[in-house]
Order: C-alpha cells, then sequence, then structure tokens
C-alpha cells in the first residue's frame, strides 16, 4: 500500500452537500481507505459542529479524525483569512501506528513530571517517532507541560498549534473523531511514518553572537562581560540604513538552541522578544529565562527576512524523502497584513514542494523544534510535511 493523500479547502457558510462533496473529493485524490484525516474549521461552524464531524467521517470514510478552530484556514496554495470553511487532510499512511491522546487541563496542573507522562500515555519514548500537537490557548502552564513533554519523548518532535478565532469562551474546541472537546491538549503520537519539520521564525541573527555572563530570571544583564544594553545598541547601529528603518519594533533575542553548534545561523536560534531595556543597569529583559553560559545573538524580524527564512528552511531536504502530504500552522500575525500580498506561505511552500494535499490554520502561537527540544513560538510557521 502506497503513501498518499488528498485534501480540500471549502469557503462559505456551512452546507451539508458541500461538506459531504469535499469529503468525497478529498478521499478520491487519496486512492483509497485513509488513516487518518486532519481537519479545521472557523468558529462559526461551531453550532453545527457535530453535523460537521459526522459528514467528514462519513463520506471521507476516515477512521481517526483529529482537529480544531482556526480565525483563518489554509489549504494547498492558498490562504482564507478571518473567512467561514473548512480544510481538511485525508492521509493514507502504510505501516504507521497513530495513538490519539486527549489531556485535560486538571492533568497539567497535577503532573509531577515527564515520568507522570510516560505513565499517562502509556506510550514508552520509543513508541513515538514525532507528535503533532493541537493545543487550546487557554491552557494555564503549556510551556511547563512542553517541557516535561521533550523530556519524556526526547527523541520525538512536537509540531503543531494553538486554536484560534473563538469568540466566546470555550470555543477553542479540540476534535478528536466524532466529538468537539474544551480540552488543553490533543496530542497524536506517530510510529512509522517520516515526519519533516520546519520551523521558520522569520528572522536572521544581526551582530555577533555573545555568551552571557549575567543574567537572573528573563533578565540578561552582561554578555561577554559587556552590558546587554550596551551591545544591543551597538548591534543597532551596526546596521545599514535600510535594516534600521527594518529593525524598528522588530529586534528580538535569539537563544542558541545548542552550544555544541560552532558556526550558528538562522534556524539555530530560539527566538523571543525583547520586552524592555534599562540603560542605568544595562540589562535587556527578553521573553524567556537565560542563564549564564548560553549563547545569545539579537535577531531581526521582517517580511524580507521572513520570507527568506522561510524558502532557505524549506529548500534545505534533511534526507527525509519526497513529501506528499503537509500540515501548516502559521502565526495568525503573518499573512496578509505582514507580508503585504495573500497566500504567502501556503504559496511559497507550493512553490518550492509542488502543489502538495495540504490543510492548516491560523493559530494563536506555533510548536515546534528547534534544536533538540520543541518549543511554544509567535511569528512562524510551523509545517509536518509526510513523506515517502
Amino acid at each position: 500500500m502506497k503513501a498518499c493523500a488528498g485534501s480540500r479547502l471549502l469557503l462559505g457558510p456551512f452546507a451539508e452537500k458541500a461538506v459531504a462533496a469535499a469529503a468525497e473529493q478529498a478521499l478520491g485524490d487519496c486512492g483509497g481507505q485513509p488513516t487518518c484525516g486532519f481537519l479545521f474549521v472557523s468558529a462559526d461552524w461551531l453550532p453545527q459542529i457535530g453535523e460537521v464531524l459526522d459528514l467528514i467521517r462519513l463520506h471521507g470514510r476516515i477512521p481517526l479524525l483529529v482537529g480544531t478552530v482556526g480565525a483563518g484556514l489554509i489549504g494547498t496554495g492558498k490562504e482564507a483569512e478571518g473567512v467561514s470553511g473548512m480544510s481538511l487532510l485525508l492521509v493514507r499512511l502504510p505501516e504507521t501506528k497513530l495513538t490519539p491522546i486527549l489531556i485535560s487541563a486538571a492533568q497539567i496542573e497535577e503532573s509531577t513530571g515527564p515520568a507522570y507522562w510516560l505513565t499517562q500515555t502509556g506510550l514508552a519514548p520509543e513508541d513515538v517517532d514525532a507528535w503533532i500537537i493541537l493545543a487550546n490557548p487557554a491552557t494555564q502552564k503549556l510551556e511547563q507541560w512542553l517541557a516535561e513533554w521533550n523530556t519524556a519523548y526526547p527523541h520525538a518532535p512536537s509540531i503543531g498549534g494553538l486554536a484560534s478565532g473563538a469568540r466566546e469562551t470555550g470555543e477553542h474546541v479540540l476534535i478528536l473523531d466524532g466529538n468537539a472537546a474544551d480540552a488543553a491538549v490533543l496530542a497524536l503520537a506517530v510510529k512509522g511514518m517520516k515526519i519533516r519539520t520546519i520551523v521558520s521564525q522569520g528572522c536572521k541573527p544581526v551582530g555577533e553572537p555573545f555568551t552571557i555572563t549575567r543574567a537572573e530570571e528573563n533578565l540578561v544583564y552582561a554578555v561577554g562581560s559587556r552590558p546587554a544594553y550596551q551591545v544591543l545598541s551597538e548591534t543597532f547601529n551596526a546596521l545599514s540604513h535600510d535594516e534600521k528603518e527594518r529593525a524598528r519594533g522588530n529586534l528580538f533575542a535569539g537563544l542558541a538552541a545548542s552550544e555544541y553548534v560552532a558556526d550558528l545561523k538562522r534556524g539555530d536560534f530560539l527566538v523571543r522578544n525583547l520586552l524592555g531595556a534599562d540603560p542605568q543597569t544595562g540589562a535587556v529583559a527578553i521573553g524567556a529565562r537565560a542563564r549564564s553560559g548560553q549563547t545569545l545573538q539579537y535577531q531581526l524580524r521582517d517580511k524580507i527576512t521572513a520570507h527568506a527564512d522561510l524558502v532557505e528552511l524549506a529548500q534545505f531536504g534533511g534526507g527525509a524523502g519526497k513529501p506528499f502530504a503537509s500540515l501548516v500552522f502559521s502565526c495568525n500575525g503573518r499573512g496578509h497584513s505582514f507580508f503585504g500580498v495573500p497566500d504567502h506561505d501556503a504559496a511559497t511552500l507550493a512553490e518550492i514542494f509542488g502543489p502538495l494535499a495540504s490543510a492548516g490554520f491560523f493559530c494563536n502561537g506555533e510548536i515546534g523544534p528547534i534544536g533538540r527540544a520543541s518549543y511554544l513560538h509567535g511569528y512562524t510557521a510551523s509545517v509536518a510535511l509526510f513523506c515517502e
């Protein structure tokens, strides 16, 4: 049995016949019984979500369906922001085991660490090659949970996104088969199928990398034994005139994901916000805990850099094989308002990989690996490529 996929992006108000037809068309493209379906819907479809799920599962012949709600929808080469509709991907994955795990807020609260999750899931680290993660943005301690998850499954990258677009409390539902649950996290374990990940944070390093020599919590006081604020000022002043114009409000902190990489480049940094700076103390506040010994390099993000970043990372093959389907989790801060053109991320991926069967949505936060661990990101495009 060959791996294959089919997808449909259906826009407009809910209509029974249109949903059934879209599922049947995706099934036809899939060329046989799918292993799994991924469904992303707009919030205004939620009053009919039970009927939607029944139609998709019946006409798509889907034994396993996972999904959530999104403020915008993504299909093959197409992005639809702030509109009604659904995005559906069906995949047939031979010799692959999929295990969905629904996690409650209570479980995250009572967790005692990584061993707790091994017990709760019933899956050993060797049972999982990758995780596809969908999460409720209202979930407390989500980053703490993800850190524990990384430790529990150190060799399985997590890729996914946080639901978005809900207008009322409880609408950020997570879809599992015929149910739309108000849960915290839906984690889909993948064993067998090769999944290549792309995590485009839309930044490039500027200035020089420095070792943090003094830090407390999220305050970086010194890098290379010099005030962090002074290094930030020098980095900005060394930019070209054009880069300075682009950098206003668009400078970030990059923490090296690994201290064992000799030649750091884009994609090697965990990018976090610059929250503030104090010229008196020399401190720079960043959106992450920092520690002495870490490498920090400031980062520039704008539409030109973000496009180049996505292209460069997508063109790097990674040796995973030829992709036949993709899931795209793009920040709701990207899109037309950021790039100034429609369909940017979806069209760029289609230009590089061809018209892959694809589904996705605009997220309230994106999840993806940087180095050996997976993190919660912003302004990022996280992509899962299913590879032959």
